[in-house]
């Protein structure tokens, strides 16, 4: 069963990134407890390309994952039905078999993907991949816990 898109608005209020690091532009689907699937618009306006790299820019592999884990964030935000508070905070805790297929570029659209294979004493793991144009950009597994921060 799949439910309406999540927007812009309602991304906002569930993660606590803003700009530059909010990577996550709309919820395109989603299955309570099971699966997400997000987008982000890549433009060459995005602050690191100034730097990575200059004449060829391409998005970093780590934002790639970064953006991974704020939609498998948003998966299980969403799957508690709960809005976490300011004080509440998702961390890796662990990537494992990150393969990087495809360079990412501006005007690319990231389509990011990720499921839930097991949630267990805090401990949430994803298995994640972010395509472009159908084509495997990045996918990895990974392992992420909520935590309270003062």
């Amino acid at each position: 069963m799949t439910t309406p898109v999540m927007d812009i608005h309602k991304i906002l209020k569930m993660l606590p990134h803003r700009y530059p690091i909010l990577l996550v532009d709309r919820v395109i689907e989603f299955e309570k407890d099971v699966r997400i699937k997000a987008l982000k618009n890549v433009t060459i306006n995005e602050p690191f390309f100034m730097g990575h790299f200059p004449s060829r820019p391409v998005m970093p592999g780590v934002l790639m994952l970064e953006a991974l884990a704020q939609t498998a964030a948003l998966l299980s935000f969403e799957s508690l039905g709960e809005e976490p508070g300011e004080d509440t905070v998702v961390y890796f805790v662990g990537i494992d078999g990150a393969r990087f297929k495809r360079v990412v570029e501006p005007g690319d659209q990231l389509i990011l993907e990720a499921s839930i294979e097991r949630a267990r004493a805090g401990i949430y793991k994803y298995k994640t991949r972010a395509s472009v144009g159908g084509e495997t950009a990045v996918e990895a597994e990974l392992m992420c816990t909520m935590r309270k921060v003062a």
